[in-house]
């Protein structure tokens, strides 16, 4: 089972320590075009702050990251998992797993990344800001930027089943292909409500991502590894889940799963 999840846009703070060995990172393959996306990233933080502020989308309270990114590559490296705090992340509770659990993490997660293509949880990386969206001069749209790089790499890790619960943001940089899709499900969270005696189904949008992380979470602390969509969608179900197959994969389209929910939090 390998999980595709997005990164969070909220970072744990920079820490001192050993700065990222880029050739140390998972995916190997992905390391020279990490590498020039590092330096470009370094060079723009490294000039015209209100222009790097304006490249990277970030308001005028967040001025902050621009030195931060600035200093990446003498930054100390925190594991992926630790690095990322947002609702996903929080839900998820990396550092509350068993051991066996973790480890199914580690074996199983990857996170994706407008700065270091994706990452695994335990891949060491210093804090940073460039979202998968960014435009960075010479590179151009960083999820175009990527794909190339993704195409070699992804493949040899994409065995079994691929969960795939990034955004359509970080989906850009990596779509499965050939006989991988058929093997690859995506999953929705709609909450179900009765509206004037009427059930009325709705996508959820904050509290998505929570779903998202706990139902990783209890995947993972089952030890759950389905080999299918169609297993994942009885692991699911064995977990509490009410999941719905809205389409089943083709050779050209992954599984879309529904998960329904009545309340959100």
């Amino acid at each position: 089972m390998l999980v595709l999840l997005p990164p969070s846009e909220g970072k744990a703070a920079s820490v001192a320590g050993a700065p990222v060995a880029l050739e140390s990172l998972s995916l190997p393959g992905l390391t020279g075009a990490r590498r020039a996306v590092l330096d470009a990233l370094v060079g723009l933080c490294s000039g015209d702050e209100e222009r790097a502020r304006e490249v990277l989308g970030l308001s005028p309270g967040l001025r902050g990251e621009v030195a931060r990114n600035a200093a990446l590559p003498v930054a100390g490296a925190l594991p992926a998992g630790e690095v990322y705090t947002g609702v996903l992340f929080d839900n998820l509770a990396l550092a509350k797993l068993d051991e066996d659990a973790y480890a199914l993490a580690e074996r199983s997660l990857l996170v994706f990344s407008g700065l270091w293509g994706a990452v695994r949880i335990g891949d060491r990386i210093p804090p940073y800001r460039c979202s998968m969206g960014v435009k960075l001069a010479p590179l151009g749209a960083l999820g175009a930027y990527w794909r190339g790089a993704m195409a070699e790499a992804l493949p040899a890790v994409a065995d079994g089943l691929v969960l795939d619960l990034r955004s359509s943001a970080y989906a850009a940089a990596w779509k499965p292909a050939g006989e991988v899709v058929a093997r690859t499900a995506t999953v929705r969270v709609l909450q179900e409500r009765e509206v004037d005696g009427v059930l009325k189904r709705s996508v959820v949008s904050h509290f998505n991502k929570a779903t998202k992380g706990r139902l990783v979470r209890d995947l993972l602390t089952a030890g759950a590894q389905p080999a299918s969509p169609g297993e994942l969608v009885d692991a699911l179900a064995g977990l509490g889940y009410r999941v719905e197959v809205s389409a089943q994969g083709t050779t050209r389209k992954p599984w879309q799963l529904d998960v329904v929910v009545t309340d959100i939090h």
